[in-house]
């Protein structure tokens, strides 16, 4: 599963771009992951995890 973190589940928001004229068309918001070295049933595992995850402290990063 590409572009979800894998600590809170966070994925793509979709909606539309509006214009001056009021027309719409599709588009995408991703969510800003990073990847970080993380201890995930005592192995040490590369994960994406959002930005707000990593400010929380929502895991335990690996040495």
């Amino acid at each position: 599963m590409a572009r979800v973190c894998e600590i809170c589940g966070k994925g793509k928001q979709v909606g539309h771009n509006v214009s001056h004229a009021n027309n719409k068309t599709r588009r995408e918001w991703l969510p800003n992951l990073q990847t970080v070295r993380i201890v995930k049933d005592g192995a040490t595992k590369k994960a994406k995890i959002c930005t707000r995850c990593i400010k929380k402290g929502n895991f335990q990063k690996a040495l």
